[in-house]
């Protein structure tokens, strides 16, 4: 990592508080003195704005096989334009959702984990990969009225399921996303500078 900037995702549930979490991480880390910058999936870019409008928020959830290749294309263009560039500037480089969110929710849907692996090969490893951890009830309750196709509550305790198998293999950390929002904030901004001191 030395001189190359630093990659650390934020991962979670829908309602979990990611997105928030995820941008309080970066005007913290600027406020320390860090070049620290905000990036999400899916991008800003022409396949995350099809995905946002023909995946995410149509009526009904297309196969999962359409959703993971969609996914792998927009992350391909999300690492080689923003997440790489940023990180050969010296940046610290915070993405709100990042593999892990296509191994989760198209892995719950029942895809082969391997096979999304391998159609996202070129996804860089993240330094930090950071989950928050609220119960699927709770998300569920926070999201009302529905916003995606995935926002029910069998996929979110199957997205559930798969998240903790990566939590348990040490890939990635979790935060406890139950407690009041500066709580989280101040625990993932401690781990985040701790990690960084240490690497």
């Amino acid at each position: 990592m030395e001189g190359k900037g630093c990659f650390i995702c934020i991962e979670g549930l829908d309602g979990c508080g990611k997105t928030t979490q995820a941008k309080l991480l970066v005007n913290r880390l600027r406020k320390k003195g860090f070049n620290a910058v905000y990036t999400a999936e899916p991008s800003e870019g022409e396949i995350g704005n099809f995905i946002k409008k023909y995946c995410l928020n149509c009526e009904k959830r297309v196969s999962s096989v359409v959703e993971a290749l969609l996914f792998a294309a927009d992350r391909f263009e999300h690492v080689t334009k923003e997440v790489i560039p940023g990180l050969n500037g010296g940046k610290l480089v915070v993405s709100d959702r990042y593999v892990y969110s296509s191994l989760a929710y198209q892995g719950a849907a029942g895809l082969d984990l391997e096979w999304i692996k391998k159609i996202n090969k070129h996804a860089i490893r993240p330094d930090l990969a950071i989950f928050i951890d609220v119960e699927p009830e709770t998300v569920i309750r926070r999201l009302k009225p529905k916003k995606s196709v995935m926002e029910n509550l069998e996929t979110q305790r199957k997205v559930r399921e798969v998240y903790m198998k990566f939590v348990r293999e040490g890939e990635l950390v979790k935060i406890d996303g139950n407690k009041p929002k500066n709580e989280v904030a101040d625990e993932i901004f401690a781990f985040t500078l701790r990690f960084l001191k240490k690497h």
